[in-house]
């Protein structure tokens, strides 16, 4: 490699490493910290002066209306991490001020700051100004003391994150980004639980850059284009089995064994009278409520139907979705069929025999390619 090609890719990690911005989204972050730092601005205007303590702006909230407006889904940017992070530069900031030489505050506050916002999970990149900012200003905080972090710090951090919280809903972004409990998070992510997602970032040293909901955001946008590819756009409309076996709340038990054996049922759905889901019966729950029948002669007066053998409805999947987001949930806890609806209507059903099916057509296929 030339002198010159060396020198051109070099050049190229100088270069802007971020996309291009949607201008929609440029404009609504760039609004929102003028909103933001406009509402801190009035604070320090029309509220009185708390304690005799001086309430006026300072330059590092800038940075973080960078983060709150512009970077809400940021670990950086949360609450927890602004407020708490600001609140602890102040304070470690003032106790190096009182205690070091002039000459090394200023690098101590910033070092110690950055170590104690890791130990206290509230890393804020603005924090280390707010700590430089208290070591230049010594003469200021000689005066007020601890109370800098709080007013106008912590006050004012306050101030702009509520703002923030607000107006990020009512342009259409959540803040404060919450992850939803485990139990409601979707099937994709490749079958990761959170836990084994927060271990990913950690081991690539990604946790202070990105949080758990958006790497799962990612993966799942990730795995439903890979799956769109390795099936070709093939929909549960295109494969699913129909017509759809099912049965009535108030079909006897008898009915109901002569639908398992007769089509070698794993579950079997039971409709109400307008055609919509109610539950679903198992054929672990058809056993069982044989065997309390206990003789055979009796089963045709026994007083069990569908209504009362079926459990919850299992989650559905809509026609329309493509086959290959549907393959980790028949991975998981040895699922043998999933009913596929038409809005809240089932229409049909996909089993694993259909999956294999198709998983062996493509291969044919690919083979002859």
């Amino acid at each position: 490699m030339s002198f010159g090609q060396r020198a051109a890719a070099l050049f190229r990690h100088f270069l802007p490493a971020l996309p291009p911005a949607r201008k929609t989204e440029a404009l609504r972050a760039s609004f929102g910290a003028f909103v933001g730092i406009g509402v801190c601005t009035l604070f320090t205007l029309l509220l009185p002066a708390p304690w005799d303590l001086p309430l006026y702006l300072i330059a590092p909230l800038g940075a973080s209306a960078v983060l709150v407006f512009a970077v809400p889904n940021s670990p950086l940017a949360q609450p927890w991490s602004a407020i708490i992070g600001n609140v602890v530069s102040g304070l470690v900031a003032v106790a190096v001020v009182l205690l070091a030489p002039p000459a090394w505050a200023p690098a101590l506050a910033v070092g110690l700051t950055i170590l104690f916002m890791f130990l206290t999970k509230s890393l804020h990149p603005p924090g280390g100004a707010v700590a430089l900012l208290a070591a230049v200003e010594r003469t200021t905080i000689l005066e007020t003391g601890f109370a800098f972090a709080f007013i106008p710090v912590g006050a004012l951090t306050v101030a702009l994150v509520l703002t923030g919280i607000v107006y990020n809903r009512l342009t259409g972004r959540v803040y404060p980004f919450r992850l939803p409990p485990e139990n409601k998070t979707r099937e994709l992510r490749l079958g990761l639980s959170s836990a084994e997602l927060a271990d990913l970032l950690q081991r690539f040293n990604q946790s202070p850059n990105m949080g758990i909901a958006d790497l799962s955001r990612l993966l799942a946008a990730a795995e439903e284009e890979a799956a769109h590819h390795r099936f070709d756009g093939v929909s549960c409309r295109d494969v699913m089995s129909t017509p759809l076996i099912m049965v009535r709340p108030d079909d006897p038990l008898e009915q109901i064994i002569r639908l398992f054996r007769t089509h070698g049922l794993k579950s079997l759905p039971v409709i109400s009278g307008d055609g919509r889901l109610t539950g679903n019966i198992r054929e672990s729950d058809l056993i069982e409520a044989i065997t309390q029948v206990k003789r055979p002669s009796r089963l045709k007066n026994a007083q069990v139907n569908a209504g009362s053998l079926m459990r919850r409805p299992d989650p559905t999947a809509p026609s329309s979705a493509p086959v290959g987001t549907l393959l980790n949930r028949f991975a998981k806890n040895g699922i043998q069929s999933i009913l596929i609806t038409d809005g809240d209507k089932p229409v049909g059903i996909l089993t694993r025999s259909d999956i294999i099916a198709l998983l062996l057509s493509g291969a044919e296929e690919r083979a002859e390619a």
